[in-house]
């Protein structure tokens, strides 16, 4: 996969020495020589990483790193600075640079940050997406919800639910062992709280009981907390 690097710097050698070496990393580098033309070129287009030096000509890389900063996805940024005292590299971090790396510098050791950046990325992504496909799918005890597609099976059999017991459903599995209220079902599920409409939890969950349960007078998965409400089993 290649990825896309801004490279903002304004020494032509170093710059072109950077690109270079990204090359064995498969990664297509654009070059910006100033600060305004950096934030202009990052503006343009999805950037996976930002090198960016402090010491810039029309806008300073830490005004640059803040600007950065102000949008919505995220890009890490690794700052090259001239600068060596802990204050300056503080600030850069505080306005949102990710690493730093303090001139002059050795070529494998800016690699090696850049690879760990990109590895710290990844295992964010991947995390994201497990935790995105976590919560399409959840499955207790037999009993499995396909969020995404709508669908319950209990032992592998299908369970026809309507749309509202389906929401019940998932909003007690997505909370285990959490006692929920009439009053707070209702809410949470139907968007209304109203006195008087307790009754209408106590039917749906009566209905779902006789779909999902094996026994539905000694229920598994929804069990009644006598004198609070119901909870889905932990």
């Amino acid at each position: 996969m290649t990825r896309n690097v801004l490279i903002i710097e304004d020494d032509p050698d170093i710059s072109r020495l950077i690109k270079i070496n990204l090359q064995d990393l498969d990664c297509d580098a654009k070059i910006a020589g100033n600060g305004i033309e950096g934030l202009e070129a990052f503006k343009q287009k999805q950037f996976d990483l930002v090198v960016l030096d402090l010491m810039l000509p029309g806008m300073d890389g830490l005004s640059v790193c803040r600007e950065m900063r102000k949008g919505g996805a995220y890009v890490p940024i690794l700052v090259l600075t001239a600068k060596s005292t802990e204050l300056d590299r503080v600030v850069g971090l505080e306005m949102g640079a990710d690493d730093y790396l303090t001139k002059p510098f050795s070529i494998p050791e800016l690699m090696a940050r850049i690879k760990a950046l990109f590895r710290r990325v990844d295992a964010l992504s991947s995390k994201a997406t497990e935790e995105k496909v976590a919560k399409q799918l959840i499955e207790h005890a037999g009993l499995r919800i396909d969020v995404q597609r709508h669908k319950v099976t209990i032992d592998d059999v299908p369970a026809e639910l309507t749309a509202r017991e389906f929401d019940l459903l998932v909003h007690f599995a997505r909370h285990p062992g959490r006692v929920f209220s009439r009053v707070q079902l209702l809410d949470a599920v139907w968007g209304y709280s109203h006195e008087g409409y307790e009754h209408t939890v106590n039917t749906h969950i009566n209905r779902l009981r006789t779909k999902i349960e094996k026994d539905p007078s000694k229920p598994r998965y929804i069990q009644t907390v006598w004198g609070v409400g119901y909870k889905f089993t932990d």
